[in-house]
């Protein structure tokens, strides 16, 4: 697909299943693809910004986002159930790391931190953020997925390690655009997977690189922290923890932390 007439979009190749709003700076790419889902946005449009200004990720943390990285969202409507829709952050994960596998070096480990980061060499390269609107019937109406991918440059002040593509010796001639355009191609794959094969392909894909399954985690939930070996996920996609006093099933969201 031809971006439209916008300059920075100009080079962009996508699928002709992606309609493609390319922009220099916005405050946030989830912002205005909810703008636009709101507005009747069709399904496959994805929002690309060269910067932004007041980029979020989960749970309204704060994003860096300079020039040179990846920040994109992507406005779907999955006919489906909302539980059944966050399966697509494992979807965008594993689109993320086939994205990164295509372009850079053969030796970097690309892993899978629950519930939606990629890892490269067991620091963080990528987070996904999933925002949607239910009608009163309880029909999902749009999801937007928030993708960022440290290309260029990472942040040193995290509470889990970060780093970048460029960091960890991907060559400077790959760019932000070369990674966009592999996601697009992957993430498609990955979707008309889980449409005709359901979740259980996608599990299994993303459990074979899960980072620190075996191993023990802790999980900081709202009003409790576990502490506990990652077993596996459900059928849903939830966390399956082994603990002292039993197995804890259906974590559906938290921060996981790893010690050591």
């Amino acid at each position: 697909m031809t971006a439209p007439s916008s300059q920075p979009g100009a080079e962009v190749r996508l699928p002709p299943a992606y309609r493609l709003v390319a922009l220099d700076k916005v405050e946030s790419t989830n912002d205005e693809a909810i703008r636009l889902a709101e507005a009747g946005a069709e399904d496959g449009t994805l929002v690309w910004a060269r910067e932004q200004s007041k980029g979020r990720g989960r749970r309204g943390r704060s994003f860096v986002s300079p020039p040179g990285n990846l920040y994109f969202s992507l406005v779907l409507r999955p006919e489906c159930a909302v539980a059944t829709a966050a399966q697509l952050s494992f979807i965008a994960a594993l689109g993320v790391g086939d994205a990164i596998g295509s372009v850079a070096p053969a030796l970097l480990e690309v892993t899978y931190k629950w519930p939606n980061d990629v890892l490269l060499n067991g620091r963080k390269v990528s987070g996904i953020l999933l925002e949607s609107r239910t009608e009163a019937t309880g029909r999902l109406e749009w999801l937007v997925l928030g993708v960022g991918v440290n290309v260029r440059s990472h942040p040193e002040d995290t509470s889990f390690p970060a780093t970048s593509l460029a960091f960890e010796g991907t060559p400077s001639s790959v760019t932000e655009v070369d990674l966009l355009q592999a996601f697009s191609r992957h993430f498609l794959t990955w979707v008309n997977r889980w449409l005709d094969d359901g979740f259980q392909p996608v599990r299994q894909a993303w459990l074979s690189h899960a980072h620190k399954r075996g191993e023990t985690i802790e999980v900081r939930l709202p009003k409790e922290t576990l502490t506990g070996t990652f077993a596996d996920l459900d059928a849903d996609g939830a966390l399956i923890l082994e603990m002292p006093g039993g197995v804890r099933r259906q974590i559906t969201a938290g921060d996981v932390y790893f010690g050591g």
